[in-house]
This record gives structure tokens, C-alpha cells and sequence, in this order.
């Protein structure tokens, strides 16, 4: 685990208004509580835990130095800065744990993590377990594969062998779709995005299904970028989000109005430009990715429901 701190100085007016502005957001006493005591610890403690991934390029990942740098961690940090002046602090101590595709549900709804934002799709079946923030991205399901394997597009995965990162939603699709097969394909589990790239890279695996923009990220960690390609019409289209707490609603709506301000205003395009259109660690590879016509109407009127 690391951890970027700095140090708790606020008076006691501040924190009080803190807390009386807590209690006008708390509309619904049947729903608040949960709500109430997440801000409300963020104030007595002066500490926001922050949900990061280790391996998800370019979105939330580490560089060469144990540092977590990203798309979705630069939002997540533009974000922190407006809860901390929402909540009249003059500093926030921000505890940065690191998650993964199996555990970081559970780790938000156990209140070990008070949001996390990273590559995580927002889906009908996650909405019943967390709140989710307004969209961040959009992804389509695709897969990576060596650019002589003669694999071009989902059925021409028959008898190969197709490795997934275990948890996501690309396991569940992948899995939905080889059992409608009369001639299947061999599915490998591994436990992170890097792990999953570096089966296919050691030839354990034909093919790597994921979302295209992490495809796109591991390929650029990759020791001959260019022996890989991004093939195959998309399975889904989804949207990532920053995950909450279900219920978390005054939390939400701080979340909500940085992240809304931040796409309006033109900031996020520059985050873009920087993760998806400029040299990026580890190897300095440019993604060379424009943006979507749809990122950019997300940009232009922020939602906070998934696709579909």
C-alpha cells in the first residue's frame, strides 16, 4: 500500500460548517446514514481512502517508481481537491490501497475504500452492490493477439486458447459467448491485466479479450509493440464510472459536480490528450488513440447511467 499525506489543519468552524452542510445534503434519513458518516469521517479523520488499480494502463497503474499515475487517478485526484474544499478542510490526507478486478466491490462496500476510480465498467448488476459516479470513459470488448496468429475476429477463436482477466465483465461475455459454440475455445483466468499479457506474450494463450483501451495499454508495455494488434468487432460497449458506496448520496453529488465541471470545461480533454495522445511510462509508447465521438458527447453531457 502507498500513500501520498499531508498534514490535518483545520479549525473548528470549518469542520462545523463541514458538518452542517453534510446535514442539508442528508434529504432521506432512511438512506443518509451511511451517506452522512462517509463524509463525516473524511472530516474527523482529515483522510479519504482512494481505490487505485496496479495494472490497469493507461487508466490507474504504477510506474516504474511504485507511484500510481493514470487517466482515471488524475480524475480521482481532481476530484479529492473539490471534496476537500466542499468540506471546508485546508488539507486531506489521501490513503491510497491498491485493488483488484476480484476485490474492489467488496472493499467499497466494506467502507475500506471510500471511492475508487480506475477501469471499472458500470453495469445494471453493479449498480444493485454500488453507486456509481457519472460515465469517465467509454470501451468496446475486443481482443489482442499476435499480428501473424491469423485470428481476426471472435469465431476465429475456435479450438485456440483465450486468456481473460478473472472478474470482469469481459470473463462473463466470453464465457456467455463459448457456450453458444458448437466448437469451442480454451478459456484461461488470470488475476490482473499484466498477468493476462504476459500469458499471451509467453504464447499460453492465442488471444487476450479485454477492453480495448487497457488493450491498447498493455500492448504498450510490451517489449515489440508492434508484433500486436487490437482485433475484432466489439463484443459490448460500456462505460466506466467511479465507484462509491450504494447510497452514498452526498458523496455522489461532490463526485458528481467535480467530474460534470471537469468534462464541461475542457480538463478532461487535456487528461485525455496526455494518457492517450502523448508519450506515457513505462516505454514512452504513444497510444496514437483520438478520442470517440461518444467520450466526446460524454464530455459534453455527463451521465451517470450505463450503456444499454
Amino acid at each position: 500500500m502507498t500513500s501520498r499525506t499531508g498534514f490535518l489543519c483545520r479549525s473548528a468552524a470549518s469542520a462545523c460548517g463541514a458538518l452542517l452542510a453534510l446535514s442539508a445534503l442528508s434529504a432521506a434519513p432512511a438512506h443518509a446514514q451511511g451517506t452522512f458518516d462517509t463524509l463525516k469521517r473524511i472530516v474527523d479523520t482529515g483522510t479519504i481512502s482512494l481505490g487505485h488499480r496496479e495494472s490497469s494502463v493507461p487508466f490507474s497503474y504504477y510506474d516504474n517508481r511504485k507511484q500510481v499515475i493514470g487517466y482515471s487517478h488524475e480524475l480521482m485526484l481532481r476530484v479529492t481537491d473539490a471534496i476537500k474544499s466542499e468540506l471546508g478542510l485546508s488539507s486531506l490526507t489521501l490513503r491510497l490501497v491498491p485493488v483488484t478486478a476480484q476485490n474492489r466491490i467488496p472493499l467499497v462496500q466494506n467502507g475500506s475504500v471510500d471511492l475508487e476510480c480506475g477501469s471499472t465498467s458500470h453495469n445494471a448488476e453493479r449498480e444493485r452492490q454500488v453507486s456509481f459516479s457519472v460515465s469517465i470513459f467509454v470501451i468496446g470488448t475486443r481482443l489482442m493477439t499476435r499480428r501473424d496468429s491469423g485470428i481476426r475476429d471472435f469465431p476465429d477463436l475456435a479450438g485456440r486458447k483465450v486468456v481473460v482477466t478473472s472478474g470482469t465483465t469481459s470473463e462473463r461475455l466470453l464465457r456467455t459467448y463459448n457456450e453458444r459454440l458448437t466448437e469451442k475455445f480454451t478459456i484461461i483466468q488470470a488475476r490482473d491485466h499484466g498477468e493476462s499479457f504476459q500469458l499471451l506474450e509467453a504464447s499460453g494463450a492465442d488471444a487476450f479479450m479485454m477492453d480495448d483501451a487497457l488493450l491498447y495499454g498493455e500492448r504498450a508495455k510490451a517489449q515489440h509493440p508492434e508484433d500486436w494488434v487490437v482485433v475484432g468487432t466489439p463484443m459490448s460497449s460500456e462505460v466506466y464510472g467511479c465507484m462509491m458506496r450504494l447510497e452514498d448520496r452526498a458523496l455522489k453529488a461532490i463526485v458528481d459536480r467535480a467530474l460534470t465541471r471537469i468534462m464541461r470545461s475542457g480538463e478532461a480533454m487535456k487528461i485525455y490528450t496526455k494518457w492517450f495522445q502523448r508519450p506515457i511510462p513505462p516505454r514512452g509508447l504513444n497510444l496514437n488513440w483520438p478520442p470517440s465521438d461518444a467520450l466526446l458527447q460524454l464530455y459534453r453531457s455527463p451521465v451517470d447511467h450505463p450503456l444499454g
